[in-house]
């Protein structure tokens, strides 16, 4: 898609049109200088004479002016707490309100802004946190924040990361166990005889999409089984390309006899796919998701599910949050937590059934036509 925005390395600081106040990555970079070295500068602290000049002479050029706010001392605390994820989704929504109700019993308010994973949305999102100097900010790690993440940390603004990582950010992390629970997920499905596994993958850009996956396929290499690469399909964590997956799988002239879904949006979209061709679960296919949500207990048959533990997640974070705000906690080394979760097994999986394929397939295939040329498997 066009866009008008040029990347964050080519901006000139002398182009008059900048559309938001230089920061202190914007005086690094012309500076030539670490983002630490410019916060040390900054906060009066002693620096390299020639860091020094370098450092007042790219704050000339750019005309930087520091915040007053984010300039105060940190005992005088916002009591806010920014949220940042790139939607409200199954998963995201119910730990908005878990944390937001344990922050609140401390006297603090949490601020969400959804990004959509637009690469200009989330630089407003940061510089909208940065600006109203939120004492922590709570975020679904993203790629695309880097940058001004590390920047935050440096200037002393805790940052926690949940669901996904940025790697080597000197930041707190909670996650859950992606990687080993999908091969204890996919070690189940062999043990009750599927060897024809589908993946429906998420996002291979994201670091639980990546972690999810190799777990899949540990699993089936401990068995000495390879999957096929048709069996996986990138589905990019959307329903509509869940749809689209799963009719690709189940064209395959040798379809798998189970699919795995890497997360509720794309299971949604696949067993829609099963309706609309009249498949029955577990009869004709079965099926397991990664995440579950109470939808899945009301299917006829009940969908077998990985359960994230949101509720323990949001009160880790919580206490997080109290650790870095208090005065103990404020210079410990980065936590990286990593919490288990719950198999839940419902009636979706069963031994797979003899005579397959089934005989809707015929059909599906007619159907391929309307998979979308860009979900590739």
């Amino acid at each position: 898609m066009a866009t008008n925005e040029r990347p964050f390395d080519e901006i000139d600081p002398d182009d008059n049109r900048r559309r938001r106040p230089s920061t202190i990555v914007d005086v690094a970079n012309v500076a030539g200088v670490a983002v630490g070295t410019v916060s040390r500068y900054l906060n009066g602290l002693s620096v390299r004479v020639a860091n020094r000049d370098l450092i007042e002479s790219a704050i000339r050029k750019l005309g930087y002016r520091r915040n007053a706010l984010a300039a105060a001392m940190k005992s005088d605390l916002s009591n806010t707490v920014g949220f940042m994820v790139p939607r409200l989704s199954e998963f995201h929504a119910p730990m908005l309100e878990q944390l937001s109700q344990r922050l609140s019993a401390s006297g603090r308010a949490l601020v969400a802004y959804c990004h959509g994973d637009e690469r200009a949305t989330i630089r407003r999102a940061l510089d909208f946190f940065t600006e109203h100097r939120v004492d922590c900010l709570v975020m679904d790690g993203h790629y695309e924040a880097a940058g001004i993440v590390r920047e935050l940390s440096a200037t002393g603004t805790p940052v926690i990361l949940y669901d996904n990582d940025i790697p080597n950010a000197p930041v707190d992390r909670v996650f859950v166990e992606n990687r080993a629970i999908c091969a204890r997920a996919v070690g189940h499905l062999l043990d009750i005889g599927h060897t024809r596994i589908g993946v429906l993958a998420g996002n291979s850009a994201t670091t639980c999409g990546r972690e999810r996956l190799a777990g899949c396929c540990e699993a089936l290499a401990e068995r000495g089984i390879e999957i096929p690469p048709e069996y996986i399909v990138d589905a990019q964590w959307e329903e509509s390309r869940g749809y689209a997956g799963m009719l690709r799988l189940l064209s395959l002239e040798h379809p798998p006899t189970v699919v795995f879904s890497c997360n509720y949006n794309m299971s949604v979209g696949a067993l829609a796919l099963l309706k609309e061709h009249l498949y029955r679960v577990p009869d004709d296919i079965s099926m397991m998701s990664f995440d579950d949500v109470p939808l899945f207990r009301l299917h006829e048959a009940g969908i077998t599910a990985i359960a994230q533990p949101i509720e323990k997640i949001a009160q880790t974070i919580a206490g997080l949050v109290e650790s870095r705000l208090s005065e103990e906690g404020a210079w410990h080394a980065p936590h990286t937590i990593t919490l288990g979760c719950e198999i839940v097994l419902r009636g979706s999986t069963q031994r797979p059934r003899t005579g397959w394929p089934a005989p809707h397939a015929t059909g599906v295939a007619q159907s391929l036509s309307a998979v979308p040329r860009d979900v590739e498997a």
